[in-house]
C-alpha cells in the first residue's frame, strides 16, 4: 500500500491539532479578504478570535450554492486575480453558474488528493490510465488528468466522445485503468462486448464518480470487465474530484479530512448528528486559497463513521449516498430517490441497470412511469414471459418505493446512453 507521506494514518489528537491550526488560519483569511463572510460573521457576533480550534466550527455560518451564485462570478474569492491560475465552473443549467478559482497551491493540493485516490485504488506509475471524464470547465477531466500525472502514471486524455475509438485505444495502448462515470463505463462494457474485445483488454481498475451508483452496479461493472471499480467523490465548489474515495475494502469513502473537514447535519434543524446517522454532508475547505468555503452544504445525504478501517487508514468514512436533499422526488406524498429504483432493479434477474423515470401530473394526481431495459430474450420468446417480468418489476417497485409506478419494458440499448452524468429523471410537473 502506498500512502506517499499523507495524513491518512494520524491519530485523532494529531488530526484535531492539524485541523484546528488550519481552521484558525482559514477563518482569518476569509474574514479579512471576503466581504461576504465578514458581514455574515459580524451579523452573528463572531470575530476571528472566537475560533480557537476545530471544536468551534459550529459557531461559523453555513455557505450554500445560492451564495456562490449571488456573488457571481468572483465575489467569494479570497485571493486577487493575479494569483488565480485556473477557473472552473458548473454548467449553470439550473441557474447562474457557480464559479471556482484556484491558486497554484490549490492546484498542487488537488493533484495530491487525486493521486491519493489513485494510489488507494492500487494504481501506480506503471499504469496507463484513460481519463474519460469531460474536459473543460467541468472539474472531472482535468482533475483526474493532473492527479494521475502527479502520481507518475501515463495518461490518455480521452475525454468523452467516440466510444468505439476509446475501446480501440484501450486495446492498442494496453490501458490498465480508466476514470469515468459508472453509467458510461457500463456503456463502454457493452461496446467492448459488441466489438469482441473482452479478452484483449488489459483493464484492471476503474475510478468512477460524478453520479450516484450502487454496490449492485459496481458488481455488474466488475463482472462485465473483470476489474476492480472504485468510487471517487468530489464537487467543484469544494475542489472537484478527490475529496473522498473508497479503498480495496469498499466499506465507505475515506474523506481527506486534512484538507476537507466533513460534518453531517440534520437537513431540517441544521444541527450536527452523530456517527452512522443519515444527514446532509457539509464541508469546510481547510487549505483552499482561491475560494475557501465555510461549512458548505452539499445537499448530499449520507452518514459518517470514525471507526478504524481494515486498510489501516484512520480517515473517517462516508457511506454511499442515499440521494440529495434537493433532488429527492416527492410523489403523492412519498419521498423517492432514483437510487432506490436502481437498487430494486438489480434484485430482479433479467433487468438491466438502464432506466428512466418520468414524473407527471394528470388531473392533479402525480404519476410515475419507469422505463426499464431488459434482456433481449424477453422479446425473442413468448410475450407471457415478458408479462411475468413486468409484473415482478412492478411489484418490486411497489415494495421498495412505497408507491405504484407504471412500468414499461424495452429492449437493450433503447434508452439513450450518456457519456457524462446519466439523466435518469424527467420531472414534467413544473411544466403544467
Amino acid at each position: 500500500m502506498i500512502w506517499n507521506e499523507t495524513k491518512e494514518c494520524m491519530s485523532r489528537d494529531e488530526m484535531d491539532t492539524l485541523q484546528s491550526a488550519r481552521l484558525v488560519k482559514l477563518v482569518n483569511r476569509v474574514y479579512h479578504n471576503v466581504e461576504f463572510y465578514r458581514k455574515k460573521m459580524q451579523s452573528m457576533g463572531i470575530e476571528p478570535g472566537d475560533i480557537r480550534g476545530i471544536e468551534d466550527i459550529t459557531k461559523l455560518p453555513f455557505t450554500t450554492k445560492d451564495d456562490l451564485r449571488d456573488n457571481y462570478p468572483f465575489g467569494l474569492f479570497a485571493s486577487p486575480m493575479s494569483e488565480i491560475v485556473r477557473i472552473h465552473a458548473s454548467s449553470g443549467t439550473t441557474g447562474k453558474a457557480t464559479v471556482v478559482g484556484y491558486t497554484r497551491r490549490d492546484i498542487e493540493v488537488w493533484q495530491e488528493c487525486v493521486a491519493r485516490v489513485l494510489a488507494q485504488a492500487g494504481i501506480g506509475k506503471n499504469d496507463i490510465i484513460q481519463v474519460a471524464y469531460g474536459y473543460g470547465l467541468f472539474t472531472g477531466g482535468l482533475g483526474l488528468h493532473y492527479g494521475a500525472e502527479n502520481l507518475g502514471a501515463t495518461v490518455v486524455p480521452m475525454s468523452t466522445g467516440n466510444t468505439k475509438k476509446l475501446v480501440d485505444m484501450m486495446v492498442d495502448f494496453g490501458v490498465t485503468a480508466i476514470a469515468c462515470t459508472p453509467s458510461y463505463l457500463l456503456h463502454i462494457a457493452e461496446t467492448v462486448e459488441d466489438m469482441g474485445f473482452r479478452n484483449q483488454i488489459k483493464l484492471k481498475k476503474a475510478i468512477c464518480g460524478a453520479e450516484p451508483w450502487t454496490d449492485g452496479m459496481r458488481k455488474q461493472i466488475q463482472e462485465s470487465l473483470g476489474i476492480d471499480a472504485h468510487d471517487i467523490y468530489g464537487l467543484s465548489e469544494v475542489v472537484g474530484p478527490g475529496v473522498a474515495s473508497d479503498c480495496e475494502y469498499h466499506c465507505g469513502l475515506h474523506v481527506y479530512e486534512d484538507h476537507y473537514y466533513p460534518e453531517i447535519i440534520d437537513a431540517t434543524t441544521l444541527t450536527p448528528v452523530g456517527d452512522d446517522v443519515l444527514g446532509e454532508l457539509v464541508f469546510t475547505t481547510l487549505t483552499k486559497e482561491g475560494i475557501p468555503l465555510l461549512r458548505y452544504r452539499t445537499k448530499d445525504l449520507t452518514s459518517i463513521s470514525h471507526k478504524p478501517c481494515e486498510c489501516g487508514r484512520t480517515l473517517p468514512r462516508i457511506s454511499r449516498f442515499k440521494g440529495r436533499s434537493d433532488d429527492m422526488l416527492i410523489i403523492r406524498g412519498v419521498n423517492v430517490f432514483p437510487s432506490q429504483v436502481e437498487t430494486a432493479l438489480l434484485d430482479v434477474p433479467g433487468t438491466l441497470p438502464h432506466y428512466q423515470m418520468v414524473v407527471d401530473r394528470v388531473n392533479n394526481l402525480d404519476t410515475l412511469e419507469i422505463t426499464v431495459e431488459v434482456d433481449e430474450r424477453f422479446f425473442n420468446e413468448d410475450s407471457a414471459l415478458r408479462d411475468a417480468l413486468k409484473k415482478k418489476v412492478t411489484h418490486t417497485f411497489k415494495n421498495s418505493l412505497g408507491i405504484m409506478a407504471e412500468v414499461k419494458l424495452v429492449e437493450p440499448k433503447t434508452l439513450e446512453r450518456s457519456m457524462g452524468k446519466s439523466k435518469h429523471v424527467i420531472d414534467n410537473r413544473h411544466l403544467v
